[in-house]
């Protein structure tokens, strides 16, 4: 277990920042949304004390044993009351009151795939080594896998896929040229698919930009997760979780990632909706959010340097109306 809680050990991205905006407190309750190795959590801890609960949710069971055994290393009498959960946090609510949590007063999602995940050769979200073509974030409850999206989806999902979930404007043509080759050979691991995009990507464009399967793999792991699909539910679900004056803070790695958690925040945000030359307000709308960070905190030059993990991470943080 040891090497497992070791692999986990990585540095969590803006974790001064979050902490600053979080306003955590003794007594507080906090829900740290995606656990992963609990590099968050373990500073939150220490703020929140005895007194606090804390609240880790994870789909990943690896992760959950591994951010346990971390959270336990804190000296007991620093510890606050620990409550790890087992799943996707696209069922916050069903957690939370199986968890008896009468409410929160913060919340944090850093969302995407954690770097242990990432560097777990087995799982197969990276481009960078040969492994099976696999993405789960929760083998034990996902069925679909990165390879059969690839061996059975047809070229215009395949397309709308790899656009729509990274802005790849090659889409189309790598939609093609997989389908085209898994009639000579089934997809099964990731340096077939790292062939077929740079075959599809001209030479010119292959030199821009980064590894030219980036975008690709990542918008298969969207895919294969649904992780868009349940954000801005969630988002929605934890801010009716929140005390009043409570605040939820994401942490979003993608443009589409950050282009949802803003408008959810700003949907929320708006009060009156009535035209202006009403004599008075007739929808009712109150703001339920007052967004802190107008604009996205974004990690220093110095933490880049330490973690290039960090390089396109945006945080965004609201509180909670009274």
């Amino acid at each position: 277990m040891g090497d497992l809680t070791n692999a986990y050990r990585h540095i969590p991205v803006l974790a001064a920042e979050c902490l600053e905006q979080l306003k955590l407190e003794t007594k507080h309750t906090f829900v740290d949304a995606t656990l992963g190795g609990a590099g968050h959590s373990v500073l939150a801890a220490a703020v929140l004390g005895r007194e606090g609960l804390l609240i880790g949710i994870d789909q990943d069971a690896a992760a959950l044993e591994a951010a346990q055994t971390r959270l336990l290393e804190l000296p007991p009498d620093q510890r606050p009351e620990l409550q790890l959960l087992h799943g996707n946090f696209g069922l916050l609510d069903q957690l939370l009151l199986e968890a008896n949590v009468p409410g929160v007063d913060a919340f944090l999602f850093d969302l995407g795939v954690s770097s242990y995940q990432i560097d777990t050769t087995a799982r197969g979200f990276s481009f960078k080594e040969t492994a099976p073509l696999d993405m789960r974030m929760n083998p034990g409850k996902q069925t679909i896998t990165a390879a059969e999206i690839l061996n059975s989806y047809n070229a215009p999902d395949l397309t709308r896929i790899i656009r729509d979930y990274s802005d790849e404007k090659w889409a189309s043509r790598i939609a093609d040229f997989i389908v085209e080759a898994r009639k000579t050979r089934p997809f099964e691991t990731s340096d077939q698919l790292v062939e077929v995009v740079k075959a599809a990507i001209p030479a010119r464009a292959r030199r821009e930009g980064g590894h030219p399967a980036k975008r690709t793999f990542q918008a298969l792991r969207i895919e294969v997760n649904s992780e868009l699909d349940v954000l801005e539910h969630v988002l929605e679900a934890a801010v009716r979780w929140l005390n009043p004056e409570g605040r939820i803070a994401v942490i979003s790695y993608h443009s589409l990632e950050d282009r949802i958690v803003k408008n959810c925040f700003s949907r929320l945000s708006a009060g009156c909706t009535c035209p202006p030359d009403l004599p008075m307000c007739v929808c009712g709308n109150v703001p339920i959010l007052d967004v802190v960070t107008k604009k996205p905190i974004v990690p220093s030059p110095e933490e880049v340097a330490r973690n290039s993990r960090a390089r396109s991470a945006k945080l965004r943080v609201a509180r909670k109306c009274a």
